[in-house]
C-alpha cells in the first residue's frame, strides 16, 4: 500500500497494476451547463434549478450551500445521478450523463461516485470491515482482493482497530469513518458529502471535517459537500451558495503566501 501525496491513494490490483483513485490533476470531474430542473406539482411547475453553469476540477475541495429551498439538493441528486435534469448537460469526467439509462447510472453510481450522507447508512449486522466490501460485491472483484483493499482504505481513516466492531459498538464519529471508507473503496472520481457531520458533536464534527482535508490535500480525492453550516463550509477550498435556483456566489480561499 502506497500513499503518495502527488499521485493519489494507490491500490494493489493483480489484473491491472497499481491504480489510483485520481488522475493528474488539472481537468475537469464535473461540468454542468445551462442546467434546469423543473417539478410539476398539479397544475404549478416549481423551477428548482435555473440554469446553472458550474465546473469543478479534479482535486477540488468543494463546499455547496443554500437556505431550504435554495436548489442545493437538487443539483446534489443530478450530481449524484440520483435525479434527471429537465434540460441541460452534465458531464462527469468527460462523458454525458444526463440521458443515460438506469442501469447506466447504477453503474456510474457504484465505480464513479462516493456517497457520504449524514445518517451513515451501515448495515447494522455487518462489521466495518463487511460494510467497506459491499459495494465491490458488484465489481467481480475476488473475496481475497476485496479485503485487502476494505482493510487499506479503513487504515487511511484510521480504524485499522476496528475492522471488526458492530456498528452498535462504534461512535458516531466511528461510524462516519466506516462509511467514508466506503465511499473511498471503488476509487471513485469525487466523494458526495451530504450534511455528513449533521448526526455529529462539535468535536467529532471537525475531526470528521479534517478527514477530508486530509483526504483532499494528501489523496488529492475531488470531494463535494452539501452542507448549510458555515463553519462546516470553511473547511472546503471553494464554497458555492445557492439561492432560488442560481448559484450567486462562487468563491475560493486565497492561497497563503509562505516565506
Amino acid at each position: 500500500m502506497a500513499f503518495d501525496g502527488t499521485a493519489g491513494l494507490h491500490f494493489s490490483d493483480s489484473s491491472s497494476g497499481p491504480s489510483r483513485l485520481r488522475s493528474d490533476s488539472g481537468t475537469e470531474v464535473i461540468r454542468i451547463h445551462d442546467l434546469h430542473k423543473v417539478y410539476k406539482m398539479g397544475d404549478i411547475e416549481v423551477e428548482a434549478l435555473c440554469g446553472i453553469n458550474v465546473t469543478i476540477q479534479r482535486g477540488e475541495f468543494v463546499a455547496v450551500m443554500g437556505a431550504s429551498g435554495s436548489g442545493k439538493s437538487t443539483f446534489m441528486n443530478i450530481v449524484g445521478c440520483l435525479d434527471r435534469p429537465t434540460s441541460g448537460a452534465y458531464f462527469l469526467e468527460g462523458q454525458d450523463v444526463s440521458a443515460l439509462s438506469s442501469d447506466e447510472w447504477a453503474h456510474i453510481r457504484n465505480r464513479k461516485i462516493g456517497f457520504v450522507f449524514q445518517g451513515f447508512n451501515l448495515l447494522s449486522r455487518t462489521s466495518a470491515v463487511e460494510n467497506v466490501e459491499l459495494p465491490m460485491m458488484y465489481n467481480g472483484l475476488h473475496g481475497k482482493e476485496r479485503r485487502e483493499r476494505a482493510l487499506e482504505v479503513l487504515t487511511l481513516v484510521g480504524l485499522e482497530d476496528r475492522l471488526h466492531h458492530m456498528p452498535n459498538q462504534l461512535s458516531g464519529g466511528q461510524q462516519q469513518r466506516v462509511a467514508i471508507a466506503r465511499s473511498l473503496v471503488n476509487r471513485p472520481a469525487l466523494i458526495l458529502a451530504d450534511e455528513p457531520t449533521g448526526n455529529l458533536d462539535t468535536k467529532t464534527s471537525a475531526e470528521i471535517m479534517e478527514l477530508f482535508q486530509n483526504l483532499n490535500a494528501k489523496e488529492g480525492i475531488t470531494i463535494v459537500l452539501v452542507t448549510h453550516e458555515t463553519d462546516i463550509a470553511k473547511y472546503a477550498q471553494r464554497q458555492i451558495l445557492f439561492r432560488d435556483g442560481l448559484i450567486i456566489s462562487d468563491s475560493k480561499k486565497e492561497e497563503k503566501l509562505q516565506g
